[in-house]
């Protein structure tokens, strides 16, 4: 298993936070945001090995500020980059990867009365990015 590059991490990182970032505001509403911020990083810190690593160490990624449509541009690509970078340098880590993303975002949708239409529909397309490219 080779050692992931500071880019590589931030990749990583990039496609986790933006995942979080993407279900927690499919729903709006600033209280249920504190509380699924907490979710989220519950589930981030369950992550074990490179994956902890890449998701704890080093700076937070830049996600865009101006819309929802401009992160999702960002991060599912970083998803599906963050797939293919540990299938090439640490292939047992791809399934904790994708675990992890996945619950983080679980969490974050069942953080506030439970799971609406619209956060749905963006797991999905979470999912989806974490599967690879078709």
């Amino acid at each position: 298993m080779e050692r992931l590059t500071a880019e590589e991490r931030l990749t990583l990182k990039t496609g986790a936070f933006g995942a979080v970032f993407l279900v927690s505001n499919a729903e709006p509403g600033m209280f249920a945001m504190i509380r699924e911020s907490m979710a989220a990083s519950g589930a981030l810190s369950d992550a074990s090995g490179v994956v902890k690593e890449a998701l704890t160490v080093g700076p937070l990624p830049q996600l865009p500020r101006d819309s929802a449509l401009e992160v999702e541009a960002v991060a599912l690509p970083a998803l599906t980059r963050a797939v293919a970078i540990l299938r090439d340098k640490a292939p047992g880590e791809v399934e904790a990867y994708r675990s992890v993303v996945l619950a983080a975002a679980d969490r974050v949708a069942g953080a506030h009365r439970g799971v609406a239409l619209a956060e749905a529909a963006v797991i999905d397309r979470i999912r989806a990015a974490l599967a690879g490219p078709a």
